[in-house]
Formats: structure tokens, sequence, C-alpha cells
């Protein structure tokens, strides 16, 4: 019972946006496709960071320290709340990938795809915070083997994200074929907010050109889907307008 409680109250801000995606995703989708949801996602996670911390597949070679053993709940050497914060990372991806991509009744694999590479682009910001975690309240929670060269983030964590996600949200989508609801907004705003924190804590500790950097991939992100959405709406316009004059 001590270590659940550690872990609910060692990094409260998780359980904050884990609420918030099970509000969004079960006004979205429904309790039971929600927890197929979670449960994809999340053993698709827990089993690439327990491959990862073993033999570098797909994020690159890590390891945890242990600093919070006997604090919260690990499964084997991976900390409960890891594998799970990817639960609503990759929910407040795919929202975004669906309202993205919104009018054009994409596959499924383009649609997981998507999703992927925005949760990776939540990871440009979250990754590099995170192994500065001793400047702040997460805490020194693992290292690379070999810093990488993104802010000492190496290049394989971020192919590692776009896998993961894409593979998360594939399962789902292979198990549940019509998956997605139309209540995505919600989910739109968890991106954002995630965001949002991380970018906040990034220049609380002072690495503003690390903020910088991230703050300008996600503006070129928003206006890549705002002119996406565009045409989108320009071309059903030509469309309607045509329809009118036959």
């Amino acid at each position: 019972m001590d270590l659940v409680v550690g872990t609910l109250t060692l990094r409260p801000y998780v359980f904050a946006f884990l609420a918030v995606f099970l509000l969004a995703a079960a006004l979205d989708l429904g309790w039971r496709r929600t927890l197929g949801f979670g449960g994809c996602v999340w053993s698709v996670a827990w089993i690439s960071e327990f491959s990862s911390t073993r033999t570098g597949v797909p994020f690159g070679h890590y390891e945890y320290t242990g600093l919070t053993r006997g604090r919260e709940l690990y499964i084997a050497d991976i900390p409960f709340v890891d594998a799970l914060s990817f639960t609503f990372l990759a929910y407040a991806a795919f929202c975004l990938a669906r309202a993205a991509l919104a009018g054009r009744e994409p596959a499924a694999w383009t649609l997981a795809l998507t999703t992927g590479v925005l949760m990776m682009a939540l990871d440009v910001v979250i990754d590099p915070l995170a192994v500065r975690g001793d400047r702040w309240f997460l805490g020194r929670l693992f290292a690379y083997t070999t810093p990488g060269i993104y802010f000492g983030v190496p290049v394989s964590n971020f192919v590692g994200w776009v896998v993961v996600g894409m593979v998360g949200v594939g399962l789902y989508l292979f198990l549940v074929p019509e998956g997605g609801g139309r209540r995505v907004w919600l989910g739109v705003a968890l991106y954002y907010g995630v965001l949002g924190f991380n970018l906040g804590v990034t220049m609380w500790i002072g690495e503003w050109l690390m903020a910088g950097v991230g703050a300008a991939l996600h503006v070129g992100i928003a206006v890549a889907i705002w002119r996406m959405q565009t045409s989108v709406a320009t071309q059903l316009s030509l469309e309607n307008q045509g329809v009118r004059r036959a």
C-alpha cells in the first residue's frame, strides 16, 4: 500500500494528465474502448522500455537509476508510471492526428503513423527535460549510456517514440477498426496541456534555447495542420458549389 501511495504522490502531474485522458477518452471512445486503447499502448510501451534497457531497441541504450525504488511501483526495472504515461500521450496525439486528418478518411496505418509522429514531436520537448530531471522535481530518474546529439538525447529515442506510438495505436485500430470517436477536442487540449507544462518547466530551469527549439517545432506543426484543414474546407466548398450548379 505504501508503494501505491508513493506512486500516486511522487509525480501527481502525471496522474492529473491521466485523469484528463480517462475523462476525454471515455467521452470520445466510451469506457470499454478507452481501456482497450490504454491496454494496447501500455503493453507496447512497457515491452519497448524493457527491451531498450537491455538491448537498446527501440529507444537506444539507457537505464533507470533506481532512485525511487522502494518509493513507487516498479515492474522489473521499469517504473510503473513511466510506461503508463505513454497512454495519455498516445491518446492526445491520436486526437490531434484525427483533427489534422479530418475530412480525408485516412487508412488505419496512416492514422497510426501520424499519431506516432505527433507523439514523437511531444517527446522532442519531454525527453531533453527528463534527462535534466535532477534540476527539477522529477529527479535523476534515468540516463542514456551515451548522451545523444539533441540536448543529450539520441536520435534513436525519437525513432523509438514513432514506432511505439504507431504500433500501440495501430494495434488498437486493428482490434477496433472503428475505434475513432468524434469528440477529439479534449484530447487536443490535453496534447497542448502536456506541451505547455513541459515547455514551462524547461524555461523554469533556464533552458531557453531548448524551449525555443521545441516551441518552434510545434508552431510549425500547428501551421501545417491549419493549412491542411483550410485545404480540406476549400475543397469541400468547391464541391458543394459544383453540386448546387448541377
